[in-house]
């Protein structure tokens, strides 16, 4: 049994990554400020005696002593890391130097969940781990792209210069039950525009396309990532490269849902990408053969399934 901490343990993935951990024998200490996680998504755990949750913010340090560390705290979504930007790039940045800090000290293996926004909009495609990006520093979105590079630049010189066991990932959109039904991300709108028999909102032509992860193989691929030798520090892309079209989506969404939902397009949000795809050969080579499990149809279905439960048993 090994002692883990997950910050931003009661999120969408960090939640799913507690529950993994849990079921596979460890002891699980969550820590979450409850900006965009929720304790409902950690809720059936919270009995299991191997299970701590704890409100704390990432930006203050804490103090604890474990054997691995996921850092995952920090709003993933545009709506959410635009909400306060400041905050957002604080997340990021102190969140790792704490984190960081932390495990230096007790000499604890730390994983990054860095993000494919450090790719921004992409030149090159597929994204290889090697691909050194095309993001606007300034931009609307910089708060969320630059914090995690930053990250990113954090992890790698606390390992150069204090010899921190350290693994950073960059994660590619990712979906599932457990999402926040407003986080303004594409999945989780389509689908709650769909369930509610409202108009399906896609931003420009919906020709822009993305790779769509189930959450369940992101987490399988974090936790093999957790397990590579010391040597091996990333990053390393983790993601779906089967490519949609938004439009693609949508059409998908309306098909499962049976939804009579119209399709209407709204101005394209700045700095928006046009396409992100994971290169994942380093992935397939590194994590002992991973790859993702669930196609898009199949996690699509199990996501609505969640979200048609969550409607229904709202006011």
């Amino acid at each position: 049994m090994k002692r883990i901490l997950v910050t931003g343990g009661a999120g969408f993935i960090g939640s799913h990554l507690c529950e993994r951990l849990i079921n596979e024998g460890n002891e699980v200490i969550c820590l979450d400020n409850y900006f965009t996680g929720s304790k409902s998504n950690v809720v059936h755990l919270i009995n299991n005696p191997f299970f701590e949750l704890i409100r704390h913010d990432v930006t203050h340090p804490y103090f604890v002593e474990v054997d691995e560390i996921y850092n995952l705290a920090c709003p993933a979504s545009p709506v959410h890391y635009q909400f306060n930007p400041i905050k957002t790039i604080k997340t990021s940045v102190m969140g790792a130097i704490n984190m960081l800090g932390l495990a230096k000290r007790i000499k604890a293996r730390i994983l990054q969940a860095s993000t494919s926004e450090v790719y921004g909009d992409p030149l090159i495609h597929p994204q290889p781990e090697a691909y050194w990006g095309n993001v606007n520093p300034i931009g609307i979105r910089s708060c969320y792209d630059e914090g995690k590079r930053c990250a990113e630049s954090l992890f790698l010189n606390y390992h150069r210069q204090n010899s921190v066991d350290i693994k950073v990932i960059r994660i590619f959109n990712t979906y599932g039950p457990r999402m926040h039904p407003n986080d303004g991300r594409v999945v989780s709108n389509f689908i709650v525009q769909a369930l509610k028999g409202q108009p399906i909102t896609i931003f420009g032509d919906g020709s822009q396309t993305r790779s769509f992860q189930y959450v369940d193989d992101l987490v399988e691929g974090m936790m093999r990532m957790m397990q590579t030798p010391k040597a091996f520090t990333g990053p390393i892309n983790i993601g779906n490269p089967n490519e949609f079209s938004m439009m693609e989506l949508a059409r998908e969404v309306i098909d499962i849902t049976g939804s009579r939902s119209e399709i209407i397009h709204l101005p394209l949000p700045e700095d928006d990408p046009t396409q992100r795809q994971p290169d994942i050969a380093l992935a397939k080579e590194r994590l002992n053969g991973w790859e993702p499990k669930v196609q898009l149809r199949e996690g699509l279905e199990k996501t609505i399934s969640y979200f048609d439960n969550l409607l229904k048993s709202q006011p």
